[in-house]
């Protein structure tokens, strides 16, 4: 029998084109959620990724797994766009119980590896403000619908918890701002959602096997472990669905409060709410890094399930 914990609740997916988001907005139609899914790339055209996934195929998806998927071409940069489309979901929907914050569309941006001084400045900031900007544009417009009714949840989609980037250089410091900043964005609107009775939440997912980065590999999601021949550390990584999993089980968490603020990863929240990755593969990321690729055995992930 199939679970549809979120009937009735909905949810905007902002940069829900392909990855993560995708898969957030999949799951979370799959637990009975009606999902808005918005990005710049759609069959109208590209956005700057210049990739074929587009938000109508989004919203197939999120429709064939039970739910019901809207498509919506947005910038979230302007905006006039991002009022608008908050508009829209008011006068359809009335309410919105679920923000999730996962606009990036920086990595063709990214300059790895070199100093600030050798970094090329407008691709710089252009990264900053797709990372942070469009987060701050999408909440200003989106969150006084959502705390309209307690219960409410937003999900900021990093790369990192707070604990890891506290810790870690992440080899270009506009990347490493963007990636702090979004979790710290979390823990603002957590404090200004408290007395709304709602929730804000920095997740960070693994390594995601998104679309681009399976054809890094040369692989597809059926035969994704044959990567582990270019690089072994490819078997920890992890579908997106296991990321969507974690932000339906959020959503579902009557007690959900208990996460306002914090910073975390799908796989510590995988070990809370007892789901696993949606294909079983998903080994123990730490034990095997450390029990066999760091330790120079042959690449096998069993017993790290």
């Amino acid at each position: 029998m199939t679970t549809t914990p979120l009937t009735g609740r909905v949810a905007l997916v902002a940069g829900a084109t392909r990855g993560a988001g995708r898969q957030i907005a999949v799951q979370l139609g799959a637990a009975g959620a009606t999902v808005y899914a918005t990005g710049r790339s759609s069959r109208a055209g590209r956005s700057e990724m210049d990739r074929p996934e587009t938000i109508e195929e989004t919203a197939e998806l999120v429709t064939a797994a039970g739910g019901t998927g809207i498509a919506v071409r947005v910038d979230h940069l302007v905006p006039e766009q991002v009022r608008d489309l908050v508009a829209r979901i008011d006068a359809e929907q009335g309410r919105l119980d679920v923000l999730v914050n996962d606009i990036w569309g920086g990595d063709p941006l990214v300059t790895w590896e070199k100093p600030v001084w050798e970094q090329p400045l407008d691709a710089g900031f252009r990264t900053l403000r797709l990372a942070i900007d469009t987060h701050i544009v999408t909440s200003h417009f989106a969150l006084p619908l959502l705390n309209r009714r307690p219960g409410g949840l937003v999900v900021e989609i990093g790369d990192g918890t707070k604990a890891y980037n506290d810790e870690n250089y992440r080899l270009s410091v506009f990347y490493d701002l963007a990636k702090t900043s979004v979790n710290r964005l979390a823990f603002s609107w957590a404090h200004e959602l408290k007395p709304y009775g709602c929730t804000a939440v920095a997740l960070t997912p693994g390594w995601i096997r998104s679309e681009a980065m399976l054809e890094h590999f040369g692989v597809t999601e059926e035969t994704w472990r044959d990567g582990a021949a270019t690089d072994p550390h490819f078997l920890i990584s992890e579908t997106p669905a296991f990321v969507g999993r974690a932000v339906v089980a959020l959503a579902a968490d009557e007690e959900k409060a208990r996460w306002s603020g914090r910073s975390v990863s799908a796989g510590e929240l995988a070990q809370v709410y007892g789901f696993t990755d949606v294909d079983g593969s998903r080994p123990d990321a730490f034990r095997y890094i450390t029990e066999v690729v760091d330790a120079g055995k042959p690449a096998d992930v069993t017993g790290y399930r």
